[in-house]
């Protein structure tokens, strides 16, 4: 059983930066495609970022202001998460799954299609 613990939220100002980050507990990420999904107040959740063995994907709204990145060896997954906007505002959830971690996590991203869920963090944008 993989349990994610997600770490890094806060308030921030629009224009600010965070980096969120996203460890296992009693358990190895490695082999596993990570991602990272928000949900805003009265919104559905929606997927920001993934990321498998050689693939990388984002939504089209945080495309060249976020990037995913792992090590394995520090069993962590970081969001850096740049040019922060008020539209951004929402609680993140870090997720894994053991499929598809040899190829593209675009569909996995933009279906959900995630085993293993954080319990979520806090991200507020806001001056």
């Amino acid at each position: 059983q993989l349990q994610l613990v997600e770490s890094g939220g806060g308030l921030v100002e629009p224009g600010g930066s965070l980096t969120l980050s996203c460890t296992p507990s009693g358990n190895t990420l490695d082999g596993y495609t990570v991602g990272w999904f928000r949900q805003a107040p009265g919104k559905e959740r929606e997927g920001v970022s993934c990321m498998a063995a050689y693939n990388r994907d984002y939504a089209d709204s945080v495309k060249g202001r976020f990037t995913i990145s792992r090590d394995n060896a520090k069993n962590t997954v970081w969001l850096q998460m740049n040019s922060l906007r008020p539209e951004d505002t929402g609680v993140y959830y870090c997720a894994a799954d053991w499929r598809g971690y040899s190829g593209a996590c675009g569909v996995a991203l933009r279906r959900g299609l995630f085993d293993y869920w954080g319990q979520g963090i806090q991200v507020t944008v806001s001056s």
